[in-house]
């Protein structure tokens, strides 16, 4: 390394879901580049969808991720649904919705206080964290037993707690009973204490201060805070249906990463999340979360990433109490799903994961096979996003040793709370010659 430069290099970024790694090159204290590297395989999932028939997409796209299967399973079904211009009745809606509260309190805490809180209390890890003092050690149980009520509803709703099996297209394969979901009642209850407690914690940590003009971008409902419908919108004046998103996004392949990157038309980076979601629809919270939010310190608008973890602890507690809500107000259908014919058509939506938007389009043909999928994961949207947070932070680490700097880039990265494996399914491929 020549005089005035710096590389801060992480062969394998710690304490998120996939495999990743991180190169900042720095000369004379400016960044000449940044690149977030995603070096798992691709795993193709879009050529693996095609000649399928469209009743198997919920349960392939499940595999996707073993975190966040359901937002997979909510945006294949409404896009194909869309196609065949379904309509789901009220109480299968509701248990849509239902299940997706499950995956947002799992996914959530497992990142809030396994994988991100080390990061603001100076651990290597969340064993090394609980191991320090029998304070940390009850935080960690606690949310190890919210964590437990996440996956109790996908259990229930979804037939199984990884990769759920009780999703189909037009509704569901069961309708649980109503002592089942007396019970789940019960133990969402039970976790709303753990859910606040979670909140308090994370609203303590030191933040680092931040500031930034992003774009933020999300779904907005008329009146909820939107996980399974909604408008696709931003703070810029973006507002869209979900159709239109190829005329406002695109795909594009980056030579040191196995992922594709999604950024606005013309280049522009763009903020998809928690934050991004609170940015956009705080408004749409109700009123015990908005007080708990406003309670925490938490203040909109925000645009410091840092204080994503204290979004996230917001709408754990907003799933719980939503989960508990429906449950209690849930009258059961008249059947588990809808009955379809097969048409040709094409069918486009976009959910709300727990990290961002998810956009699917299938085209199916007259048979009900799948001739074309497409579908682009919020990390993909996110990965250009994180790279321009590192061009503006990485000159503020200079004075710092090579450990703590990788270690507060790091910090960055887990911001977003990456889902590498989702962001592979995909990669452009050209053949020169034989």
């Amino acid at each position: 390394m020549s005089e005035g430069t710096r590389t801060i290099r992480i062969e394998a970024l710690a304490r998120v879901e996939g495999e990743g790694a991180l190169t900042v090159h720095l000369r004379e204290g400016r960044v000449e580049d940044v690149h977030f590297r995603i070096f798992e395989a691709p795993r193709f999932f879009e050529a693996l969808l095609r000649g399928r028939d469209l009743t198997e997409v919920p349960d392939i796209t499940a595999r996707i991720c073993g975190i966040c299967p359901v937002a997979y399973q909510m945006s294949a079904c409404h896009a194909l649904e869309a196609a065949l211009g379904m309509s789901l009745p009220s109480p299968l809606r509701a248990l849509r919705r239902l299940l997706y509260c499950g995956e947002w309190i799992e996914s959530h805490v497992l990142h809030i206080a396994f994988l991100h809180a080390p990061d603001f209390l100076r651990f290597e890890s969340s064993i090394a964290m609980a191991q320090s003092s029998p304070e940390l050690a009850e935080q960690v149980r606690s949310a190890l037993q919210l964590k437990k009520a996440g996956n109790a509803i996908v259990n229930l709703i979804g037939g199984r707690e990884i990769h759920p099996i009780n999703v189909r297209v037009g509704g569901f394969y069961r309708i649980p009973r109503q002592d089942e979901r007396a019970a789940l009642a019960e133990t969402l209850r039970a976790a709303r204490d753990r859910a606040h407690a979670l909140l308090r914690w994370v609203a303590a940590f030191e933040l680092p201060a931040a500031d930034h003009d992003y774009e933020f971008v999300a779904l907005r409902h008329d009146d909820e805070y939107p996980m399974n419908e909604g408008r696709l919108v931003s703070n810029r004046g973006l507002d869209i249906a979900y159709a239109e998103f190829p005329n406002e996004f695109q795909e594009h392949q980056v030579p040191y990463s196995n992922a594709l990157q999604c950024r606005r038309k013309g280049g522009g980076a763009y903020f998809v999340g928690p934050l991004a979601r609170w940015n956009l629809n705080h408004d749409r919270l109700p009123p015990e979360a908005q007080q708990a939010a406003a309670e925490s310190g938490l203040t909109w608008p925000c645009r410091n990433p840092y204080a994503s973890i204290v979004v996230r602890a917001v709408e754990v507690l907003f799933a719980v109490d939503e989960a508990i809500r429906l449950l209690d107000t849930f009258e059961p259908p008249a059947s588990a799903f809808i009955p379809f014919e097969p048409v040709a058509a094409e069918g486009v939506w976009i959910t709300e994961a727990p990290r961002g938007i998810l956009y699917h389009r299938y085209v199916i043909d007259t048979v009900g096979k799948i001739s074309e999928a497409v579908i682009v994961p919020p990390t993909s949207q996110n990965q250009r996003q994180i790279e321009e947070d590192l061009i503006r932070f990485a000159p503020s680490v200079l004075d710092l040793p090579d450990d703590d700097a990788a270690w507060r880039c790091e910090q960055v990265v887990r911001n977003y709370d990456p889902c590498i494996s989702c962001a592979t399914h995909s990669l452009k491929l050209k053949v020169i010659g034989r």
